[in-house]
């Protein structure tokens, strides 16, 4: 019998098969439609609504992105919030800082956690344990518009602008997590892929930059998200926070003892050198 086959469906003029070697979930959350299933190359996968949303094997890429570098850069950095991430990779990478002393992720799907829990579990490695760890279950644009607690990193760990993250990619949003911030805090957004999703990229630096003294984004090569390297918007009222030096980075990342895959000091500041084409989109 032939294997089974998992099409990412974002693109509309390209399609991205999986090849799938065992399912253990296929079915509709509250919010979406929800997969995991093994793939031979790249391990356990998740998909919702057809879109990948993460893999055992390059998950590492995505999390020490998001999270070491806003955090590495602030270089005080007690709480964070996290809106979406409900595979737990990226409360793993942040908890691994332990400076960090409150995290609390906003998860609109229960059922992206408890399936996460149960079928991916390397990626949270226990985090959702961690005394730290402040989870809630709702709206992460309706939370950020709410809440009166701040943080010194904010971390937009979202879909693509398509269903439930729609409303993540908005001015409102911004304007309201912007108000989240500590004083000289860090906001970092997954930005999709720029040869390819241009436009979300080019909006949301353009809202940014209405709401920020700096705002810019960088990259990271992240396999399963095809068509070249993935955009992470940054931003901040402390333009010196971009401008970190590579030693200081290496003073506080020694100190740590962190073993990381893909981030790197080195890879830190060379993340913010765009191609031409990428500062195009958003110049």
């Amino acid at each position: 019998m032939a294997d089974k086959k998992f099409q990412e469906t974002l693109y509309s003029g390209w399609r991205t098969e999986y090849t799938c070697a065992e399912v253990y979930f296929d079915s509709e959350t509250d919010h979406q439609r929800l997969i995991i299933f093994r793939n031979p190359d790249f391990g356990r996968m998740m998909m919702l609504d057809g879109i990948t949303q993460t893999t055992e094997a390059d998950e590492f890429i995505y999390h020490e992105m998001l999270a070491h570098v806003p955090i590495l850069a602030h270089g005080a950095a007690k709480r964070v919030l996290i809106i979406g991430g409900g595979d737990g990779g990226m409360l793993r990478e942040v908890l691994r800082h332990p400076g960090v002393e409150h995290c609390t992720m906003v998860e609109i799907d229960p059922g992206v956690v408890e399936l996460s829990k149960q079928y991916l579990p390397n990626h949270a490695q226990g985090a959702f344990d961690d005394p730290r760890t402040n989870l809630v279950f709702a709206d992460g644009a309706a939370f950020v518009k709410e809440t009166t607690d701040k943080f010194d990193v904010m971390i937009v760990d979202s879909t693509d602008p398509i269903g439930p993250g729609e409303v993540l990619f908005q001015d409102t949003f911004y304007a309201n997590a912007r108000k989240c911030l500590t004083p000289g805090g860090v906001l970092v957004t997954q930005n999709g892929v720029p040869f390819m999703q241009p436009d979300e990229l080019r909006n949301t630096v353009a809202h940014l930059r209405n709401l920020f003294a700096d705002a810019s984004c960088y990259l990271a090569t992240i396999p399963t998200y095809v068509g070249g390297p993935m955009a992470l918007g940054w931003a901040t009222d402390n333009p010196e926070l971009r401008n970190v030096s590579q030693s200081v980075l290496e003073e506080r990342f020694q100190a740590l003892g962190l073993k990381t895959r893909y981030y790197t000091p080195a890879v830190h500041k060379g993340a913010f050198a765009l191609p031409g084409y990428v500062s195009e989109i958003i110049d």
